[in-house]
């Protein structure tokens, strides 16, 4: 399928050399995009420049196949502005969420009245991954954010069980899960505080996550589909990138409401691809906008195209901008 409109796509991502095609999403959006005939651009984070008004990107055209080890061609680098040179900017490099992904965002929010990003940056900005989420609160476990021990001792002895983890965290890093004897709980607060100057997360422990940790993609707003992904032995971290298992699944009445509570706000802020996290069908966890995963295992499970369902809220997306 070629596009009528092709579109000239910069996305700023990760070195094109460590991606592992087999489960990336960001390759396989290319993919997609590339098959309706857009013309692709790669570029990293560090490649940005502000100039006298126009933000700027040392950006490589780059060719995309589906064989890993020679995925990718690039072309001569080029200088392009990103508000004049270009149709869609994708911001998809990975976390951490630091002050250089901030900065990114501070950029790229200057380009916005000229070309589409995705993810709105100054949403992604102000939408962290397990402060987004609070916003929907009632649909969470119990929760608490702190560096102090005493508030965590305390909330271990209400729940029994919790998990501690990093507010800026991604890919299942530093989880911890704490049993009923907090045996080195102080200690593990100790670590937290000597290697994050933020306050860190605590939630209560869920048992349901041994059946799984669901991934659910929404696309400006409304369910594309969903992946469980089951925690491998020994584990309760599900993350595929540690060792987690994907399989098919489908969503529960209580996560078809989550989603619907929080879709409309997601279109609202320009966060056109999103995925949230739900354990045992009724607990959110975490709202991912900076770069969710999940649409390749969901593609292959439910014989879907997610990266053509993104393509065409895209395009929608800049039908609507060209009218206004």
């Amino acid at each position: 399928m070629t596009d009528l409109n092709p579109l000239t796509v910069a996305v700023q991502m990760d070195p094109m050399e460590g991606i592992k095609i087999g489960g990336d999403s960001t390759f396989h959006i290319m993919l997609a995009g590339q098959a309706r005939g857009h013309r692709l651009y790669h570029y990293l984070a560090p490649d940005l420049t502000y100039r006298d008004g126009r933000v700027l990107a040392k950006a490589r055209p780059v060719k995309v196949q589906k064989v890993q080890g020679d995925h990718f061609a690039f072309g001569p680098a080029e200088m392009l502005d990103l508000g004049r040179d270009v149709d869609v900017v994708w911001m998809r490099q990975d976390p951490p969420f630091d002050l250089s992904y901030i900065t990114a965002t501070h950029l790229l929010e200057r380009v916005q009245a000229e070309t589409l990003v995705v993810n709105d940056p100054a949403s992604v900005r102000n939408a962290p991954e397990k402060l987004f989420v609070l916003d929907y609160a009632r649909f969470m476990p119990p929760t608490m954010i702190t560096r102090e021990l005493d508030e965590v001792r305390s909330f271990l002895k209400q729940h029994g069980e919790i998990v501690v983890k990093p507010l800026y965290g991604n890919g299942g890093v530093a989880v911890f899960h704490v049993g009923k004897n907090g045996a080195n709980l102080s200690s593990l607060v100790e670590l937290f505080k000597a290697s994050w100057v933020e306050p860190f997360m605590v939630q209560a422990f869920i048992p349901g996550v041994a059946e799984g940790d669901k991934r659910i993609v929404l696309i400006d707003g409304e369910v594309a589909g969903a992946v469980n992904r089951i925690p491998g032995a020994g584990e309760i971290r599900s993350n595929l990138a540690v060792g987690g298992s994907a399989a098919k699944t489908q969503l529960t009445d209580k996560e078809r409401e989550i989603c619907a509570a929080m879709g409309p706000e997601l279109k609202r802020r320009g966060l056109l691809f999103v995925g949230i996290d739900v354990i045992g069908g009724e607990w959110l966890t975490e709202i991912n906008v900076t770069s969710p995963t999940g649409i390749v295992s969901i593609d292959a499970f439910d014989g879907t195209d997610t990266g053509g369902m993104i393509w065409d809220a895209i395009d929608a997306r800049l039908a609507t901008r060209a009218v206004d």
